[in-house]
């Protein structure tokens, strides 16, 4: 086909036309043949920096992990168990409190009851030593104010009244006043040979020493 212009012009546009015709071949082979190594696409990373890169995930990933952070849900039920133990300690409190009351008040309450039948013992003393003088005196022998005085006493014994009135028995001090000492017989220690008027005791507690007459070592 006859044509017009350079040559050169012509041939350079038949290469082209022919280029354009020519089927492009890629290769997409991920081991090279000629060197054999492994083949990675452009921007890719290779296997050392992938294994890197996911060590240090994974290392971040286990400290994640490790960090608690509680949810919403946790935090408010860590709020309500606070709340729930500081009210079972006020409780707790409010209950010793109590306890350690309601044991002071019981104290106090038994205090103030041996206290009033002491006192009721000993307005009574001055009735006994009238009653231990009429009988010394052989007023109360025998017939009715005998028997009265006898419950009296016995009613009183009731209330943890004793008599303090041994002779021969060792001088002690918490419970006998001596008012006289006499030289005695065959004696080692300070003994009570006589007593003047009875002293008497409730329970441990002494409500009136017993005024006694002593007999010491000569």
């Amino acid at each position: 086909m006859p044509h017009h212009g350079n040559e050169e012009e012509h041939n350079s546009s038949r290469d082209q036309s022919s280029k354009r015709d020519e089927p492009v071949i890629r290769d997409h082979r991920k081991v090279d043949p000629v060197t054999g190594e492994a083949r990675h696409p452009e921007g890719g990373q290779s296997p050392s920096e992938a294994d890197s890169d996911g060590d240090a995930l994974a290392q971040a990933e286990e400290i994640l992990n490790q960090v608690e952070v509680p949810a919403e849900e946790s935090v408010a039920q860590g709020t309500e168990a606070a709340v729930a133990a500081e009210l079972k300690n006020d409780l707790l409190r409010l209950q010793a409190e109590y306890v350690n009351y309601r044991k002071r008040v019981e104290r106090d309450r038994a205090v103030a009851g041996e206290m009033a039948v002491i006192g009721v013992l000993n307005s009574l003393l001055p009735v006994l030593d009238d009653v231990d003088a009429a009988r010394q005196h052989g007023d109360l022998a025998d017939g009715p104010f005998a028997a009265i005085a006898t419950k009296l006493e016995n009613a009183l014994k009731t209330y943890g009244l004793t008599r303090i009135d041994e002779t021969g028995v060792e001088f002690d001090p918490t419970i006998h006043e001596a008012l006289i000492q006499q030289p005695g017989d065959d004696i080692e220690v300070d003994t009570v040979s006589q007593v003047l008027r009875s002293g008497y005791k409730s329970g441990e507690r002494v409500l009136r020493a017993a005024q006694v007459i002593v007999a010491v070592p000569a």
